[in-house]
């Protein structure tokens, strides 16, 4: 057995080989969202995950124009090969590379290891901001719902005995000691957890560098 889709996941070496392919883009989203200032892979450009990743108002996912359009600032197009990375184990590269697959965006692919294995391997940062071409990202016609549990999915789930719910968070937070990871708490948010969800960290699924476990330890 093995991954179902190995193509997304790509190493720190790959990139630093393809860094000045044209049609390539790199992408940081960051945990500490002071993490791009302070030095990137060169190209890249830092999205921010509470002001570019959310919809403040909606308390949601930002909308499919609103999405079109953030991709037209980082300079993509429907056939860019877009990488991303981040802190925290690719914590918000991750939901940024979900959104990507939500709105259409084929091809898209996480960076093994994060920023954390890249800084490890004694690779370049720079702090200048990517120079990139504004484009006009079409606005995706369909979304990929299949991929998206909605409320009355989540209740639906939960009566399904071939349904599992996993709750990725931390165990402090599944368990209700906290509402949220240090430095982003939420005071909207109750403690605890959905009844009969499974308890299975984030941090469980990825080894001592950074990048994901084999799928045989998955």
């Amino acid at each position: 057995m093995a991954y179902a889709h190995p193509e997304v996941l790509v190493s720190t070496e790959w990139v630093a080989g393809h860094l000045t392919d044209p049609g390539f883009r790199l992408i940081e989203v960051d945990v500490d969202t002071t993490a791009y200032d302070s030095g990137h892979i060169a190209g890249a450009v830092g999205w921010n995950w509470q002001s570019q990743l959310n919809d403040p108002v909606r308390r949601d996912i930002p909308d499919k124009k609103a999405f079109a359009e953030l991709l037209s600032k980082a300079g993509v197009t429907p056939k860019t090969t877009l990488v991303l990375y981040g802190d925290n184990n690719n914590w918000f590269a991750a939901f940024a590379f979900w959104l990507l697959q939500l709105y259409g965006h084929a091809d898209a692919k996480l960076m093994n290891g994060g920023r954390a294995k890249w800084v490890a391997e004694g690779r370049p940062l720079v702090t200048e901001r990517a120079n990139v071409r504004a484009t006009t990202y079409p606005v995706p016609k369909k979304v990929n719902a299949a991929i998206r549990a909605k409320r009355p999915e989540v209740e639906k789930a939960l009566k399904a005995k071939k349904t599992a719910l996993v709750d990725v968070r931390s165990t402090p937070e599944f368990v209700g000691e906290i509402i949220a990871p240090p430095g982003m708490t939420e005071t909207a948010q109750r403690a605890g957890h959905i009844p009969g969800a499974k308890n299975i960290p984030w941090s469980k699924a990825v080894a001592t560098d950074g990048t994901f476990k084999p799928f045989e330890e998955l």
